[in-house]
């Protein structure tokens, strides 16, 4: 059995997405706004900063036929089950572009957190061409596929394990990033890092929760630098964060830094809560480098040597989430 949309034609149509995501249409717009209604962690900056990275990453011809060059498309078409997580503006966007692209059927499973958008954005590419609506169904119910990708908590993955372990499977649990510093770094550089901590409130894989630093570091110009964000504070939900871990550490006499939007504590924990940045000193870099790299915590370093500072949020078709190929994995089927 073959697709009836050729790889050609599904590259233009992502294409042509692209172009529509960074208009200004009217309907777009009331989208967008709608999203935010839907969502109290959704911003009309941060989804703009998503829709600006996927026309600008992901649906770019050039990029598309690049990317897609280095994989064979399956002959076979199979039903893949995707459940997208929710915790940013499109962030199961790159597994439907996988899917779609692959040539596989696709019944999707949205998030109630994040459903707007990916509901308008399947049904423009419908609009344009009714035979999207034979490779791609939004569904309540992922029953009978004959693969699964799913992306959610630990807590979900156990689930998922449960539910799709006797199938082909992908499933995703917690990530997060951090950050190595030396000491060196510019004004800019830390300015741009504050975008890698605070963007979308820090709720993404690909923000830094934890920065890693030599222990003669200068926290007093990160801090004033990170000013730039304090204006997060005036989300009632992140700041509820805020007020709520301040109270923690001042009970509980627990050393804290502090701009008016983020406290900076000492912990060994990649992970943070919400307006929490959490740091350790290191001694020996390479050493540091090396269990960071080992770790299945981590989805990526932020550094001189490794992602640019700014572009944690900045990830490109072959950046895949959890170091797992899903184009490969498609097209092994």
């Amino acid at each position: 059995m073959t697709n009836i949309l050729s790889a050609a034609q599904r590259i233009e149509l992502l294409v042509r997405l692209g172009h529509y995501m960074n208009s200004n249409e009217l309907a777009w717009m009331d989208i967008q706004d709608r999203a935010v209604g839907a969502n109290q962690w959704f911003t009309a900056a941060h989804i703009s900063l998503a829709v600006e990275q996927i026309a600008d990453e992901f649906l770019q011809k050039d990029k598309l036929e690049k990317w897609l060059s280095g994989y064979k498309l399956p002959t076979e078409i199979k039903t893949i089950g995707i459940v997208m997580a929710g915790n940013i503006p499109l962030v199961g966007f790159h597994d439907f572009v996988c899917g779609f692209i692959s040539g596989h059927n696709l019944m999707i499973k949205l998030s109630s957190k994040d459903d707007v958008l990916m509901k308008h954005l399947i049904g423009k590419l419908t609009e344009w061409e009714p035979l999207v609506a034979g490779q791609v169904q939004i569904a309540d119910r992922l029953n009978g596929c004959d693969a699964y990708i799913a992306t959610g908590s630990n807590n979900t993955a156990r689930y998922f394990e449960q539910y799709f372990g006797k199938y082909p499977h992908i499933i995703r649990k917690n990530r997060t990033s951090v950050a190595i510093l030396d000491g060196s770094e510019t004004d800019e550089e830390l300015s741009l890092l504050a975008d890698d901590v605070y963007h979308y409130y820090g709720l993404g894989c690909r923000n830094v929760t934890q920065v890693c630093i030599p222990r003669d570091y200068d926290f007093a110009r990160m801090l004033q630098i990170f000013n730039k964000h304090n204006d997060y504070a005036d989300l009632n939900k992140y700041k509820n964060n805020y007020d709520y871990h301040l109270a923690i550490y001042l009970l509980n006499r627990i050393p804290y830094m502090s701009n008016e939007s983020l406290l900076m504590v000492e912990n060994d924990m990649p992970f943070s809560a919400v307006s929490v940045l959490h740091y350790k000193f290191y001694d020996n870099k390479e050493e540091l480098i090396v269990g960071l790299q080992a770790s299945d915590d981590i989805q990526a370093i932020i550094g001189k040597e490794f992602v640019g500072f700014g572009d944690s949020q900045k990830p490109a078709l072959s950046d895949y989430a959890d170091g797992e190929d899903t184009m490969a994995f498609l097209c092994g089927l």
